[in-house]
């Protein structure tokens, strides 16, 4: 697997690729004065996931890192665990799937019968009782400096992305202190965090030092799966649901949205945050250039 290096913005272990083959599609159109374009578009994909012989779901996705995308689904629905045994994850491109093989016998079928459509923008779903995965989550009181999260949020914004170029997608970044480590999109943000979360358990990456930062909107859906992983901090350009805010306090995850340029709101956890930088030396955000739209 070929890793994108950015020595200029950070050094990433997983960077986004945005001339990656497959990812996006160029069509032709005309824009709101009549000329002739040619727009570059984010390409869906179905993907099935199974674990072991049984059929799991069948997820949209832009097709990159399905491997990581099938751990990390069946981590957050709690068919996975660390301790498991994980002997194969075989991909088949042509099929369209992919199968996730252990040493233990799994047998979910009673946990799919129950399942809830979240909020999504590519409509995720989740198997059981949402809360059930959060007994006995206690998340570790690691501190996170605010001159982190600003230089976290101007290296992020600066990463070349399938955003920038197609627009129609959501970004996720593992972080450790002010470096980004692995960004990944996809056309559901919950897809994004799976990948995150698929890395981390195939790589036996700890979570307790990491804060994990999304382009999408804080809900409940984002809340659950990020402290099921583990991880303290969840951060986002984005606003807030109020059942995401409100299951990040049950569980002492620090929730920090609305960051841009001096500006963050933080709703949950802020006993984590060290304010060791003055807003007023932080550089506004500059306007973001627009996404291509024809050539």
């Amino acid at each position: 697997m070929q890793l994108a290096r950015l020595d200029d913005i950070g050094d990433y272990l997983i960077a986004p690729d945005p001339g990656a083959a497959r990812l996006t599609r160029a069509v032709d159109g005309i824009d709101h004065e009549g000329n002739r374009i040619t727009a570059s578009v984010v390409e869906e994909r179905p993907l099935t996931i199974f674990l072991n012989a049984q059929e799991i779901v069948t997820a949209m996705t832009i097709g990159d890192y399905p491997d990581y995308l099938a751990l990390g689904f069946l981590r957050n629905q709690g068919m996975l665990s660390a301790a498991d045994d994980i002997t194969g994850v075989d991909y088949d491109e042509e099929l369209e799937t992919v199968i996730v093989r252990t040493a233990r016998k799994t047998d979910y079928e009673e946990k799919m019968r129950k399942k809830t459509r979240t909020s999504g923008c590519a409509v995720g779903t989740v198997f059981g009782d949402m809360m059930a995965g959060l007994e006995g989550v206690s998340l570790p009181t690691t501190p996170v400096r605010t001159s982190w999260l600003y230089a976290l949020s101007a290296k992020i914004n600066r990463t070349p992305s399938l955003y920038l170029e197609a627009g129609a997608i959501h970004g996720t970044v593992l972080c450790h202190e002010d470096r980004p480590l692995v960004y990944m999109e996809d056309v559901g943000r919950h897809n994004a965090v799976d990948k995150i979360a698929g890395w981390m358990l195939s790589e036996a990456v700890s979570a307790e030092d990491k804060i994990l930062y999304t382009t999408g909107r804080l809900t409940s859906e984002m809340v659950i799966k990020t402290a099921i992983m583990g991880i303290p901090v969840l951060a986002s350009r984005s606003g807030f649901t109020a059942w995401g805010v409100e299951i990040a306090q049950q569980v002492g995850l620090t929730l920090i949205g609305r960051m841009k340029g001096q500006r963050f709101v933080c709703l949950s956890g802020e006993d984590r945050l060290i304010r060791d930088a003055d807003p007023a030396a932080v550089p506004q955000e500059p306007r973001r250039a627009g996404r291509k739209s024809g050539t």
